[in-house]
């Protein structure tokens, strides 16, 4: 057996939440700041003279209000955010990313995500674990699956996955990148903002926090240009639907109290969503809207016995792979038991390598049509399969939490 890690990196972190109920009880809450502020220039404070709280022009021309305690708090935890824009972010060093403060901070600062930083960001270090760690004698492991060559996805990606992309963000590492996909939103038909992914690429788990600067880019390289051929290529082609930045990001308390570099206990909960708004604004059109597309998600797929073939879609971005264009593994999944307590995963037999991870898992739904029925979350370092949650009470609790918070927006 080979030794795992999450397919990009899965580092640190912890969080505060509220617990008001069985299902909040699963839900990671981070308060989400956003702000407008350019590359090289300071952010706009106290406008208008409030003396409550701190104000910033939004992506949309909106006006965002910063409450003083709130800014206050993170203060005391190393985070200043008039000097955010201007590197501030760059500190990971105060209380362990904030994982006292409990605060997921995002602020926009437009420009920052050009093609060049897009193309290089590719941190995605394989830390394996021991064998008995997916040993399958404290629960139902299926023999390990041969090994599927991932297929390039045939270009345009709209015309083929137009809910796939790619999520860029920052960690004390440098940059880095994860797969996401684009997700109904019960509150809003028609007009999601929601983007589902892995827990890891948003919070790092037990020892540290949420990353930074956190960007999804539906159709990433829509056309599939080699590294070489982006050079010199402009941002509407890079990201030709918009980059939108996080302004609301939740996973699991399993993932954030005990994931790992390498998935570790949290691995079976590594799941988030994230809620995004244009960087520059979209005509008013949300996500949904802009890209054409969104998948419904389904809490009670079936058993691993029961499910025919899925397909997992993703930006590999370690070796061979270099993670500017889409790939996909379709096959028939087995079980993957890491305890006996939590819940089988399904696995599958594909060579995608570290910034799939993520990356939808797509079967038809009760009513035949795609839906996601997990993402991508851990793979052996040498490649040849895949691991994903299978999604049940605790995803669907984040997921409602998060349509439910901008329900009125």
């Amino acid at each position: 057996m080979r030794p795992i890690r999450p397919l990009f990196t899965a580092r640190n972190g912890r969080s505060t939440r509220n617990r008001t109920s069985p299902v909040a009880a699963a839900v990671a809450l981070g308060a989400a700041l956003v702000l407008t502020a350019t590359a090289c220039g300071p952010g706009e404070d106290n406008a208008g003279g409030d003396s409550s709280s701190s104000r910033a022009d939004g992506a949309n021309g909106d006006r965002f209000e910063i409450p003083a305690d709130l800014k206050d708090k993170l203060k005391e935890h190393g985070i200043d955010l008039d000097k955010w824009e201007n590197g501030g972010w760059k500190n990971f060093d105060k209380d362990k990313w904030l994982r006292e403060a409990g605060e997921f901070v995002n602020p926009i600062i437009e420009d920052l995500w050009d093609p060049d930083r897009m193309r290089d960001a590719d941190k995605n270090p394989d830390r394996g674990v021991d064998e008995n760690d997916i040993s399958g004698d404290q629960g139902v492991t299926d023999p390990t699956p041969e090994p599927v060559e991932a297929a390039a996805v045939k270009t345009p990606y709209h015309d083929q996955a137009p809910a796939s992309g790619k999520l860029f963000f920052d960690g004390p590492d440098g940059s880095m990148v994860c797969s996401a996909t684009v997700v109904k939103d019960p509150a809003n038909p028609g007009k999601s903002n929601m983007v589902w992914t892995a827990g890891h690429c948003v919070h790092a788990g037990a020892k540290g926090g949420w990353y930074r600067n956190m960007i999804f880019v539906p159709s990433y390289n829509d056309s599939g240009k080699s590294a070489a051929e982006l050079q010199n290529a402009p941002k509407e082609e890079v990201a030709p639907y918009g980059v939108w930045w996080g302004d609301w990001a939740q996973t699991s308390d399993q993932w954030i109290e005990r994931g790992g570099p390498t998935g570790g206990a949290g691995a079976p909960y590594d799941f988030a969503v994230m809620h995004v708004k244009p960087e520059k604004g979209s005509e008013g059109k949300s996500l949904e809207e802009t890209v054409g597309s969104a998948l419904p998600v389904d809490f009670d797929a079936p058993a691993v016995p029961q499910v025919k073939s899925l397909t997992a879609t993703g930006y590999p971005a370690a070796p061979p792979f270099d993670g500017q264009k889409l790939f996909q593994c379709a096959g028939k999944p087995g079980r993957l038991s890491l305890s006996k307590s939590d819940p089988t995963m399904y696995r599958v037999g594909c060579t995608m390598t570290g910034g799939s991870s993520g990356g939808g898992w797509v079967a038809p739904g009760q009513d035949g049509k795609p839906a996601l029925v997990s993402n991508t979350s851990i793979g052996p370092v040498t490649a040849g399969w895949l691991a994903g949650p299978r999604l049940g009470k605790e995803a669907e609790g984040i997921y409602d939490a998060v349509s439910k918070k901008f329900a009125d927006q």
